[in-house]
């Protein structure tokens, strides 16, 4: 299906409330000034970069030329770089927009990390569509699902800059392989991170179900549900996925029906989910970038949300047909 957009002074207005939203300071701000303060803090960091944010790294460069090093628009070759750090004992962090660093450099991480078993943190910007005036080449909602695929990669899709500082900070000190997704948008607020699901709004006893939402899709499902009997729970941290947490909630809900709202590629934690409930019986729906409407328009993220249905009006409508009110 061929989708397009039509752009509108309600949508306009939209757009500037929703831009409000992110909170001080943007993720890709708060990346920067943690990775430069990590390249200061500890000799085994190193960043790698493919032209994007190069001239954000330029007072770290000038500090460590020998450990920001930038291959121009090569992705593969910043992965390959980024694997051979990493077998000297280096904290290899590459960076670059969603769909140049998962999509274009899949092959790389594949083989130059996950088969070598070395560990990386691996930094995009760019959300699902978040720059959408870039064209279809600057958007990735299949990243999460893509990446997935591969063993051993922890996933984290903050929804605030001060999660991502958090998030960071932790992942710049591991051995591990670590995917951290910013967006240029985001919730009001920070939320905890780090301790798999959290509850942010619980349900009566008789409650209808569950709403796990994953990072910058927390404030929009929260005012979508208002009024609903549903609880609602966060996380920032989708994999692993906090089944056990999941299984928790669920069973102190009147229903073990889950309604997932992701910023992502929809149905990325459908398996999740059935293997999270694996003990009863359960209903689920999955909301997220459609897996049928090619948006052939651009438009602006609003227009985006509302053609998938993540806009409130959207995940209202989901909402309350999924829960039968």
């Amino acid at each position: 299906m061929t989708t397009t957009i039509a752009r509108s002074s309600a949508t306009a207005a939209k757009l500037s409330t929703e831009e409000q939203l992110i909170g001080h300071q943007p993720m890709r701000d708060t990346f920067v000034e943690a990775a430069s303060a990590a390249l200061d803090a500890d000799p085994r960091v190193a960043i790698v970069l493919a032209d994007i944010s190069a001239d954000r790294f330029s007072d770290a460069a000038a500090r460590h030329p020998d450990r920001v090093i930038n291959v121009g628009i090569r992705e593969q070759l910043m992965i390959g770089v980024a694997g051979g750090l990493a077998l000297t004992g280096m904290r290899p962090v590459a960076h670059t927009y969603a769909p140049f660093l998962i999509e274009r450099a899949f092959e790389q991480i594949k083989l130059d990390l996950g088969h070598q078993n070395m560990g990386a943190l691996l930094v995009s910007n760019g959300g699902s569509y978040d720059v959408p005036s870039a064209g279809r080449t600057h958007m990735a909602p299949g990243d999460v699902a893509v990446l997935e695929s591969l063993p051993g990669w922890t996933v984290h899709v903050p929804g605030h800059a001060t999660e991502a500082a958090r998030l960071l900070e932790d992942a710049f000190r591991a051995d591990d392989r670590v995917y951290v997704r910013l967006s240029e948008r985001g919730n009001a607020a920070a939320r905890p991170v780090g301790t798999g699901l959290v509850t942010v709004r619980a349900g009566s006893a008789r409650a209808l179900g569950v709403v796990v939402a994953v990072g910058p899709m927390l404030d929009r499902a929260l005012a979508a549900t208002e009024g609903l009997d549903v609880t609602v729970a966060y996380t920032a941290t989708v994999r692993p996925f906090d089944r056990a947490g999941l299984n928790r909630i669920v069973a102190a809900a009147g229903q073990a029906d889950v309604l997932m709202v992701e910023p992502y590629l929809e149905g990325t934690s459908s398996h999740e989910i059935a293997a999270a409930l694996s003990d009863r019986r359960h209903r689920q729906m999955s909301l997220g970038v459609s897996r049928t409407a090619e948006v052939r328009a651009y438009g602006d993220a609003a227009d985006h949300d509302r053609v998938h249905g993540l806009d409130v009006e959207g995940i209202a409508n989901s909402a309350r047909a999924f829960f039968l009110v």
